[in-house]
């Protein structure tokens, strides 16, 4: 029978059934590799400060300090009852009061004499407005008897991730017991690349992460673990685009003197050199025999749809289709609405005064009408239609095409794997994919969420487009700021433009539902988010009184959001009040002003989406994040830093920075359990880029890892089974 590899040993069997059950249950840890790359948190320094004084409130912390003082307190009447045992312990920097109770008191008391050190570990609660932790478990920091060595020698004492189940220094108990073994982990990366990069060997690594005598044994481990991190999981991408390499597609070139270049000569201004250059990029990716699948990010406004359209209309040049599927009905009616007219008479194929080289651009969304809707399916069936725009409904098995060469995906964040692949199994061959968003990703995280597509960036903003100034209104602390708000947005309706009202909630039923569900999360938050029915109902008949106001929101009837939205554009109303619906895709020029409520409601990036919506014309935007919260805390720090800079790159860091990666890499996104424990995707950008192109050289030389099992088996443990099928659909 075959060994089990050291790393792969189950922890039953080194640890016994029940502490294995726990490990099991509390942290999710089953095998000895699970077990050895469960990393400490931190380390704690002989007579190191754990700073006391800085104690979070409600968590589970583990501290090393010295006891100062140890008391025991008798209470119900004078035969003593009751003990309570009262021990303060001091690290320099603070003190902490511990307590324990009844028959709890006596083993304490034996150990816990002044002069004493131990590492405590409980929750933090307040009691007499004094931090104190109620029956803490400890580990004493000496050995057996007067003389003994201490056992905790290292000058480093490791302080791990752990649960009220779980102490750290049980973990730490448990990891010594398995340590020994490392010795036979087997490496996942290729020697030539270790050592070409002075990287210390896996069973050394993991000896020093966990046993470290000093802090450069810290740094070594680190070094070399995070290297793991990021070579085995853009490995996994590597051979997905290598995978994809390998699949065949019909390559879409255009045809002189066809509809793109009648497109061209009929645009009124010239393209950008980064709209010019992405094309470039998408025209030589669509011209192989391999299906593209790139990634396309631009700020708001900075022309990704002109980029897409031309290499839609690039493939039905060649005598394909191409469909653009959008994550709501208003935005895809929306990009059906500037698609034709950017196109104008080339959009009219078939009909009466189409130009001759024209195609046909249909919608097809969830809610036409049946006689439209059979005909769009006609027009896509016959391939009458060389673009189609729609949502999800392109998804449902009654849509064929007659020859799909490209799927644009608008807004890839809102769609499911799932769903991007049903529409690509649509073609008679891989489609071409290009996934476009506007939420800037920070260069690391464009590498591993989408290390599976080619990245292409447009960061100048067309011609013509103005600046927006962006402020914070504190509502609470200076309410004169927030009448100052209304008033400028009656100024800028007198002037002929109109505004969004934005609110993190609608207000009706549904969210009353909602609202009784609520977490305890909200129940903390002394009141519901402001919602848009209630504000709407303020304005009219308050700062706003007199001006033409409408609200729109996503449970409304989709011909009447349409409605709504066909009037703002027309100029017939002056504000509109709305939830996040309006975040992507509504191109109004003439809005120029954006008062969002509740602003600490949203996060960094959406309120840069949202802020995006104005000052889309020839004057100036302006956009004011109104908030309750008190000037010191994170959520006002995250506004200001939206107000102090229009770079969505550089927002989009503050925001990954605030929400750790473990969101951004979530499940959902990227199909790889956050597997990241020393990497971060913000401040390791270089290793990052350098294990991309060593994992695309070593994919390249041997797609199927025949020389490397160690990384085969490192890859088996990160792709299980449904992140392999994942990322098989990403």
């Amino acid at each position: 029978m075959e060994r089990v590899p050291a790393l792969d040993e189950p922890l039953k069997k080194s640890l016994g059934p029940a502490t294995a059950k726990v490990m099991a249950e509390a942290l999710d840890l089953h095998t000895v590799g699970d077990l050895l790359h469960h990393y400490p948190r931190r380390y704690a320094e002989r007579g190191e400060l754990t700073t006391l004084a800085d104690l979070p409130l409600d968590e589970h912390v583990t501290v090393v300090a010295q006891v100062a003082d140890a008391r025991v307190h008798t209470f119900n009447g004078s035969k003593g009852r009751g003990q309570r045992l009262e021990v303060t312990i001091t690290d320099g920097s603070g003190r902490l009061q511990l307590v324990f109770f009844g028959k709890g008191v006596h083993k304490p008391h034996h150990d816990l004499l002044p002069g004493t050190r131990a590492m405590f570990a409980g929750k933090v609660s307040l009691f007499n407005r004094r931090l104190q932790l109620a029956h803490p478990s400890y580990e004493l920091l000496r050995g057996d008897g007067e003389e003994a060595v201490d056992v905790w020698a290292g000058a480093l004492i490791p302080i791990y991730p752990a649960t009220t189940k779980l102490e750290s220094w049980k973990i730490a108990k448990a990891v010594d017991a398995v340590l020994p073994g490392a010795v036979d982990a087997v490496d996942p990366l290729p020697d030539a690349l270790r050592e070409g990069r002075g990287l210390a060997e896996l069973p050394d690594a993991l000896r020093l992460i966990h046993r470290p005598r000093t802090k450069a044994d810290i740094a070594t481990a680190r070094e070399r673990l995070k290297w793991d991190e990021a070579f085995v999981l853009q490995v996994a991408l590597a051979r997905r685009r290598h995978a994809d390499t390998q699949l065949p597609a019909v390559a879409r070139r255009p045809v002189p003197g066809g509809i793109l270049d009648a497109f061209d000569a009929k645009l009124p201004f010239t393209l950008t050199d980064g709209q010019r250059k992405v094309s470039k990029e998408i025209f030589d990716d669509l011209a192989t025999e391999h299906p593209m699948h790139r990634l396309l990010q631009g700020e708001v406004g900075s022309g990704k749809t002109m980029v897409a359209l031309r290499a839609m209309l690039a493939v039905v040049d060649s005598g394909g289709q191409a469909a653009m599927l959008a994550p709501t009905e208003v935005l895809a009616q929306q990009h059906h609405r500037s698609v034709t007219e950017m196109m104008g008479e080339l959009a009219e194929g078939g009909m009466l005064g189409g130009a001759d080289r024209a195609t046909k651009v249909v919608l097809l969304t969830g809610s036409m009408g049946t006689a439209a809707r059979r005909q769009a399916l006609l027009d896509l069936v016959t391939g009458e239609a060389g673009v189609v725009i729609g949502t999800h409904a392109l998804i449902e098995d009654k849509v064929q095409f007659h020859d799909l060469g490209l799927v644009v995906v608008d807004e890839q964040h809102r769609f499911g794997v799932e769903q991007r692949d049903a529409l690509r199994g649509k073609g008679k061959q891989p489609p071409h994919l290009l996934v476009m968003t506007a939420t800037p990703i920070p260069r690391t995280v464009a590498m591993t969420v989408f290390g599976d597509l080619e990245t292409s960036v447009l960061d100048q903003l067309p011609a013509g487009r103005s600046p927006i100034a962006t402020h914070v209104v504190p509502a609470a602390d200076k309410p004169h700021f927030l009448t100052r708000a209304w008033e400028r947005v009656r100024e800028e309706v007198e002037k002929g433009h109109q505004a969004y009202v934005v609110c993190p909630r609608i207000g009706d039923e549904e969210d009353q539902k909602k609202k009784a569900k609520a977490s305890a999360e909200d129940e903390a938050e002394k009141r519901p988010p402001l919602a848009v029915l209630d504000v709407a109902e303020k304005l009219r008949t308050g700062p706003l009184t007199g001006l033409r106001i409408a609200v729109l929101h996503g449970r409304m009837h989709p011909d009447d959001k349409d409605d709504v939205m066909r009037r703002f554009a027309a100029g017939e109303l002056d504000v509109l009040v709305a939830t996040t619906v309006i975040e992507v895709g509504v191109n109004v020029p003439n809005a120029t002003a954006m008062v969002i409520m509740d602003a600490d409601r949203f996060g960094v990036s959406q309120l840069h989406q949202l802020r995006g919506r104005v000052g889309r014309g020839s004057a100036p935007g302006l956009c004011l994040l109104v908030s309750e919260m008190p000037e010191a805390t994170p959520a006002r720090q995250r506004l200001a830093a939206v107000a102090a800079t229009l770079d969505g790159f550089e927002l989009s860091r503050i925001d990954l920075e605030q929400r750790r990666e473990g969101d951004v890499l979530g499940q959902a996104q990227s199909g790889v359990r956050s597997s990241l424990r020393v990497l971060t995707v913000i401040d390791d950008e270089e290793v990052i880029a350098a294990a991309r192109e060593e994992a695309t050289a070593l994919v390249l030389a041997d797609p199927d890892l025949a020389a490397h099992p160690g990384l085969r088996t490192a890859l088996d443990a990160l792709l299980d089974k449904d992140r392999e099928e994942y990322l098989e659909k990403g």
